[in-house]
């Protein structure tokens, strides 16, 4: 019979297998893309058009010092649907996780300062792919903008 330290092990053993890297990186990728890009779609209509409450929302509830409020609604607006896509792609990926990191500190510091755990959940999709890159199945690695990890021994 085997211990439990024992059967724990080979549980582990058998989810590392079932869940490679490349896996788990690309579901932190579309998981954060969707958070950020459907976000950006209730600050437009149509296209890209930014909508008067999104306007009017940096301007009073989003306001940020020494940014003016047009310019704040256009940059988070436009990087909510620009970055997402790229990390669906696998494209630059590191990159456009970093600037959504940077956007989530932005809002963590100057919009919703109590919203820290759900920043937090972003950040834990964010840090992995700013730090081992997207993965197997990427643009980013089909292009060779990114190596294949060397395997340890």
């Amino acid at each position: 019979m085997r211990s439990v330290a024992n059967l724990y092990m080979h549980a582990g053993g058998i989810a590392a297998r079932l869940l490679p890297p490349s896996l788990l990186l690309l579901v932190a990728r579309l998981g954060v893309a969707s958070i950020f890009f459907l976000s950006g779609r209730t600050k437009v209509e149509g296209g890209l058009t930014i909508t008067d409450s999104t306007l009017e929302l940096f301007g009073t509830d989003y306001a940020l010092p020494l940014v003016p409020p047009w310019i704040a609604a256009h940059v988070a607006t436009y990087s909510e649907h620009f970055f997402p896509i790229l990390l669906v792609l696998g494209l630059f990926a590191r990159p456009a996780a970093l600037a959504l990191l940077g956007m989530t500190l932005v809002i963590q510091l100057f919009v919703y300062p109590d919203a820290w755990p759900t920043h937090l959940s972003w950040a834990g999709l964010l840090l992995p792919v700013i730090a081992a890159g997207p993965g197997a199945w990427s643009l980013d690695r089909l292009l060779g903008l990114e190596a294949a990890p060397v395997p340890r021994r």
